[in-house]
């Protein structure tokens, strides 16, 4: 075989001792003509960028704002006291402007600036696989690709999100920001950025996950961030919850709550959130756009797009490209979103406005919801136990773009030893998910001998998520569902506006 180049042809510069060391280690004389961005890979990339038969992908240097391609707009944000159109100054103590901007953006896209570009180059692009090892294993005609997500430096999709919101923060003159997380993955993700950028970080995780995932709270700690369990007594939104439950397990909805307390009370703090907002789905479309690319590089056409879903950055990010294709007709593919059946916001939520948080201190937005003050049962998929969905995924699935099936947890886990003992990668509990429902699929096409082509999104690994697996191979992981007369309480309690 030829001897290949270790470079992507990416154009983001490549300093002099970089240049050297890639020719002392791997003899690359690729360099020489041009200043390219070398990716010293580990095995995953290496895996894509080793293959003869695909070309390399750049680096997406656009955000994709699906917004633009909808000819119905989803309905706006209302602010939680007049019930009146969000303006951006009312977004201001929590948000720097460039997000706020972008949040409300008509554009179609929107440039990464370079600095953002250079810190994704750290690990983008991320490979695109084909599992044919669990085809193998299931013994199916289809064929299975997942985007793997988890060669990022936090281990997730989170990042793609993180380095810009951190940045716009940073260049504004923000000194610290605070923000919840569940499972952890982005507030490990966020300080991560933060250590970038030299910024404060704060974050309020999920009790039920504090207390599973000591690993990633050392991740965020390693990384500089100060993090507290939450509900906490820090806060007087955490403290309210204490008093009516002193061993409330916590919710995102809780979690986001105390974060917007704290920024919303200190003029040099501002808030970031890791999905459900419209700017952070838009910064994780570089996922999906370079999967479009990649896809066309095998020669395949995805019949199928399977993502999780708890508020829908990694979702939206594979599948938000593949959208504005299907819209333009050079593509039909089903789009379907995974939930938990514990926290099933999509398949069993309304479609109404609602506070993003418990205590109703964000604006309200119209999304498919479960009340904003409905606590999901402590499963393992931390990141996915939020109680309502983006507001543009919900959009996108009123306008019947999409589709949406809930899958309990330990099917869920049967189905990540499946993906683990064939294409050796472990997966953190809530990219589960989209293996289980993927599976799913792929045993039909046996049935039917139908040979589709699966499209997943593999958003994280599980590497700190290993008590989940040992709780379900010691066989002490059940299956919870959501209660219907708590669902119908919370139900009760959500503002009753009329879009």
């Amino acid at each position: 075989m030829a001897k290949q180049s270790l470079c992507y042809a990416d154009p983001l510069p490549l300093s002099r001792t970089h240049v050297k060391a890639a020719e002392q280690l791997f003899g690359c004389a690729a360099l020489k003509t041009k200043a390219e961005h070398l990716k010293l890979s580990n095995g995953f990339r290496a895996r894509a960028a080793w293959n003869a038969d695909v070309k390399p992908v750049k680096l997406p240097r656009q955000w994709y704002n699906l917004t633009a391609d909808l000819s119905v707009k989803p309905p706006p944000p209302l602010h939680p006291k007049t019930f009146e159109p969000v303006k951006p100054e009312d977004l201001s103590p929590l948000f720097p402007d460039e997000l706020i901007k972008q949040e409300a953006s008509n554009d179609r896209f929107i440039d990464i600036p370079d600095e953002v570009l250079d810190i994704y180059g750290l690990w983008r692009p991320t490979p695109l696989i084909r599992a044919k090892r669990l085809e193998k294993l299931l013994d199916t005609p289809a064929r299975i690709y997942y985007k793997y997500e988890g060669v990022s430096p936090a281990g997730s999709h989170k990042p793609n999100t993180a380095i810009p919101q951190v940045y716009y923060n940073a260049r504004q003159g923000i000194k610290k920001v605070v923000t919840e997380t569940g499972a952890g993955q982005w507030g490990s993700s966020l300080a991560f950025a933060c250590s970038l950028f030299g910024l404060g970080c704060e974050v309020w995780q999920v009790r039920a996950s504090y207390d599973q995932k000591p690993y990633r709270r050392l991740m965020m700690q390693t990384w500089g961030a100060k993090v507290h369990p939450s509900p906490s007594s820090i806060t007087e939104a955490g403290r309210k919850i204490l008093e009516m439950d002193p061993s409330s397990p916590g919710s995102l909805g809780i979690a986001i709550s105390e974060a917007v307390e704290v920024a919303a009370s200190n003029a040099d703090t501002k808030y970031c959130l890791g999905s459900v907002l419209n700017h952070v789905l838009l910064h994780q479309t570089v996922i999906g756009e370079e999967c479009l690319e990649q896809m066309e590089a095998f020669g395949e056409t995805p019949d199928i797009i399977i993502g999780c879903t708890g508020g829908g950055s990694n979702f939206a990010g594979l599948s938000f490209p593949f959208i504005r294709e299907k819209l333009n007709g050079k593509i039909n593919p089903v789009i379907r979103a995974v939930e938990p059946a514990a926290c099933p916001s999509l398949t069993k939520g309304v479609y109404a406005y609602d506070y993003g948080d418990t205590a109703g201190m964000t604006p309200l937005m119209k999304m498919h919801t479960l009340g904003h003050d409905f606590i999901p049962d402590p499963i393992h998929a931390g990141g996915l136990r939020y109680h309502g969905m983006a507001p543009l995924i919900s959009h996108v699935y009123e306008l019947g773009l999409m589709e949406a099936i809930s899958i309990p947890q330990t099917e869920c886990f049967q189905g990540a030893l499946q993906f683990a003992r064939s294409e050796g990668l472990i997966a953190a509990p809530e990219p589960t998910h989209a293996i289980a429902a993927t599976i799913r699929e792929a045993l039909l096409c046996r049935e039917t001998g139908e040979a589709k082509v699966i499209l997943m999104a593999m958003c994280g690994h599980g590497h700190f998520d290993l008590t989940s697996y040992e709780k379900y191979l010691q066989g002490n992981m059940v299956d919870l569902s959501f209660d219907e007369d708590k669902i119908k309480e919370s139900l009760a309690k959500i503002p009753q506006l009329v879009a």
